[in-house]
């Protein structure tokens, strides 16, 4: 009976581990949405009941952004680690009479690695002075005895 209960239970955890479970966040087949839209003829209702109300509304032009991400679990090794599978932006410019005058769809792709420095600055000074190590030590004794 016990081993029969364990090789369910094994079983089920490979089951449950396999699977892949993605977080899908913002609006959902965007890629498929954005064909439908027309240049020049789309206007913002059509894009409201097509999309839905935008992610974002630029201040300054009459620009909306519609963000689509999805995120999924790496594997096991990867100890739960999320991996960005799709990140698809919808950038939709109107003009002044409310018609689509642009449209640019960005993709995973289209994101730029930015390269993080990895060099150090060093300091031009050091701690090592017989004044520092007398005032660090009375500075130890000092918060020793405030936390008794």
């Amino acid at each position: 009976m016990k081993n029969i209960f364990l090789i369910i239970l094994f079983f089920f955890t490979i089951n449950c581990s396999l699977n892949n479970v993605s977080n899908t966040h913002g609006y959902r087949f965007l890629e498929n949405k954005t064909n439908k839209i027309v240049i020049n003829k789309t206007n913002k209702n059509d894009v409201k009941k097509l999309i839905g109300p935008p992610s974002s509304v630029g201040n300054f032009n009459d620009i909306w952004l519609f963000v689509e991400r999805k995120k999924t679990n790496q594997s096991i090794h990867k100890l739960g680690k999320k991996k960005i599978s799709k990140n698809n932006i919808l950038i939709l410019e109107f003009n002044s009479m409310g018609l689509v005058s642009s449209k640019k769809f960005l993709k995973l792709e289209d994101m730029n690695d930015i390269k993080i420095a990895e060099k150090v600055t060093n300091k031009k000074f050091k701690n090592e002075s017989k004044i520092y190590d007398i005032l660090s030590t009375i500075r130890n004794k000092i918060n020793n005895t405030r936390q008794k």
